[in-house]
């Protein structure tokens, strides 16, 4: 379920798991499979963020002064 959702769906549904378990009035069995759904949502979560990491371009100064595109890399 969480491969299909998108990146906002996916973080809202974090956010109503996280208020759930806060709450500490479900059964034990329930709160462990909203944590199983929590930590899948939270790897679809973390992969779409390494993705849309890779595509970010970071503008430079070439040679002549002009704007250069440069592949995202985690150098400064």
């Amino acid at each position: 379920m969480a491969d299909k959702m998108s990146f906002e769906q996916s973080l809202g549904r974090l956010d109503e798991i996280v208020r759930h378990l806060e709450k500490g009035d479900l059964p034990l069995s329930d709160s462990l499979a909203l944590f199983e759904e929590g930590t899948s949502l939270l790897a679809s979560c973390s992969a779409m963020l390494d993705e849309a990491e890779q595509k970010v371009v970071k503008l430079r100064k070439g040679a002549d002064r002009s704007p250069e595109e440069l592949p995202f890399t985690d150098e400064a």
